[in-house]
């Protein structure tokens, strides 16, 4: 099973940040080495925290007016969101361990 749910368009990114569980979105695209360095972290990390957070990709070549609309201006940008609304945002790599306190601290 996967762990991380793939953003197909816009309106599923809605619908996807729009619920009460947190979800984590990252911005990525598939010429990005730092990014693919992360998802296999986000991977494990969805397999970690199970229900507390979501976890979901939104590939930037494919989709830029989402990026934009979110100010998102390098990647990988990772986004926590709850109903809709922004939590707090990371830029760049970032190791598992830091990345689970971080996860942790914010969508406690």
């Amino acid at each position: 099973m996967k762990n991380v749910t793939e953003i197909p368009n816009p309106n599923a990114f809605a619908e996807t940040i729009a619920g009460e569980t947190p979800v984590l979105v990252d911005f990525w695209a598939p010429w990005c080495g730092p990014c693919r360095l992360v998802a296999p972290i986000l991977e494990e990390l969805g397999a970690e925290l199970g229900g507390r957070v979501r976890i979901a990709k939104l590939n930037v070549d494919d989709h830029p007016e989402v990026a934009g609309q979110h100010g998102v201006q390098g990647i990988p940008t990772l986004i926590l969101f709850a109903r809709g609304r922004e939590l707090d945002r990371l830029v760049g790599a970032a190791p598992k361990a830091a990345l689970r306190q971080w996860l942790q601290a914010r969508a406690a």
